[in-house]
């Protein structure tokens, strides 16, 4: 297994955990400060900064408080280089259910996520 494997599951499932429990704590020590999430919405581009997902985060009962059942995995993890990674994964918070393709950086000696695509389906 190659070097960063290990570093790179760690962080995605501090965002699992964070998703889940709704902590933008936990969510801000793995997303970078400047990262941005995008999805296709109603033919357009949505494009949050990390500050206004985590307004809607903070906002939402979280699937834990709800006593949801978890649905996360990690699909795949393509490392370039030492210091940049894609994984894809799944998750969600019912009745949606959500593919991630998260971009991280090496910063300082941690990973980040510097950008979430997604999309989702909602399963009633």
């Amino acid at each position: 297994m190659v070097e960063g494997y290990d570093e790179i599951t760690r962080a995605v499932q501090t965002y699992f955990d964070g998703l889940h429990e709704g902590d933008t704590e936990k969510l801000g020590s793995v997303f970078h400060p400047a990262c941005h999430l995008f999805a296709h919405e109603d033919g357009a581009l949505l494009d949050w900064s990390r500050a206004h997902w985590f307004e809607v985060v903070n906002g939402r009962e979280s699937p834990a408080a709800r006593g949801l059942a978890r649905h996360d995995r990690i699909v795949s993890i393509e490392m370039a280089d030492a210091n940049t990674a894609a994984v894809t994964c799944e998750c969600a918070i019912p009745p949606r259910y959500f593919t991630d393709f998260l971009t991280l950086v090496k910063v300082g000696g941690a990973w980040q996520i510097v950008s979430k695509s997604f999309r989702f389906e909602t399963h009633e």
